[in-house]
């Protein structure tokens, strides 16, 4: 269970718009536009688009690394544009190509930045050995970063990026090129951070899934424009009034049961012995077990198909991609 959300603000931003160029004249982007969003304290929140959408850009405005084009933003109550430097010691980031001074050792790289930030010698030390164990790098940690894998630079990078405990983290695409186990730490440590630790993570992810599991709200971003915000379940409830449904029967023929009248997308898998059925409301399920029943059919497995965060997430793409079209 994820914990409750404390409803106080970590990231505000009023009709926040970022050009490139001039678009009035042909000669530019808008690469965020006209967003107005809140993050809350303590939840790991999700920013979800295509490339291009506009989160890379979203997180350097909220960093402070660009300046606005419109709008307004605050980060951790600091002005990004007038107190940049101030924020970002309390912030941390994570690219999705992290750079590493390859002829250093981890150790190395770990206590240097930890030095930019102006972290004393004392927790410098503390936290590089608690990272660097964390992700399974201690045994490596005198090692030139030069001859590490891709995963493993990625972990040193997270870990780099953590070192001076920073309150809010933008992490995009923390587990590219990680195998399963360490990806599953990384996402272990995520929720850590924001579970135990009381901080805020800003998640840019293209895995579905990923986000699903860790994100208590996602933003979809498309062409810098905000399409929607919520938790997934909420999202999904929005857009899907029905639902899909697995059942393990034994074997049967399809002709022989009236289904629901409003029962959908009907199919029977012989070899497995799977009916599958769309209906509209999940009162719908214990009528339809009912009926099976009381036919005669066995009932091995009801699984019902809740939709995804992906089913979610393409479902909002279609419908923007529709909206631009229509006059």
């Amino acid at each position: 269970m994820r914990p409750q959300v404390a409803h106080d603000v970590a990231i505000h931003t009023e009709n926040l718009t970022r050009a490139f160029g001039d678009p009035a004249q042909g000669e530019g982007t808008v690469a965020v536009d006209g967003l107005t969003l809140d993050v809350y304290h303590s939840e790991v929140f999700g920013l979800l688009g295509h490339n291009g959408a506009g989160k890379t850009t979203t997180v350097r405005l909220l960093n402070g690394v660009l300046t606005p084009t419109a709008g307004s933003l605050r980060t951790l109550g600091y002005d990004p544009i007038a107190q940049g430097a101030m924020l970002r010691r309390h912030t941390g980031v994570l690219t999705e190509t992290p750079s590493l001074d390859e002829k250093l050792t981890a150790w190395e790289n770990l206590t240097i930045y930890g030095r930019l930030y102006g972290v004393d010698e004392a927790t410098i030390a503390a936290h590089a050995r608690e990272l660097l164990e964390a992700f399974q790098l201690d045994a490596r940690a005198t090692e030139m970063v030069g001859a590490y894998s891709k995963g493993m630079k990625q972990r040193l990078a997270l870990a780099r990026a953590l070192l001076h405990n920073p309150s809010l983290i933008f992490l995009d695409e923390p587990t590219a090129g990680l195998d399963p186990v360490a990806t599953r730490q990384v996402h272990q440590l995520i929720k850590r951070f924001s579970q135990q630790g009381g901080h805020t993570v800003v998640l840019c992810t293209h895995n579905l899934t990923e986000a699903q599991r860790l994100c208590h709200r996602v933003a979809v971003i498309e062409h810098g424009r905000l399409v929607a915000v919520g938790p997934p379940a909420e999202l999904a409830r929005e857009l899907w009034h029905g639902l899909r449904l697995e059942l393990e029967l034994d074997a049967w023929d399809i002709g022989s049961l009236a289904l629901p009248p409003d029962a959908r997308d009907v199919a029977w898998d012989a070899d497995t012995n799977m009916l599958s059925l769309w209906v509209p409301q999940r009162d719908a399920v214990p009528e339809l077990v009912a009926s099976l029943v009381a036919a005669g059919r066995r009932i091995y497995r009801v699984v019902p198909q809740e939709p995804t965060l992906e089913d979610v997430y393409f479902a909002l793409h279609e419908r923007a991609q529709a909206s631009e079209v229509t006059p």
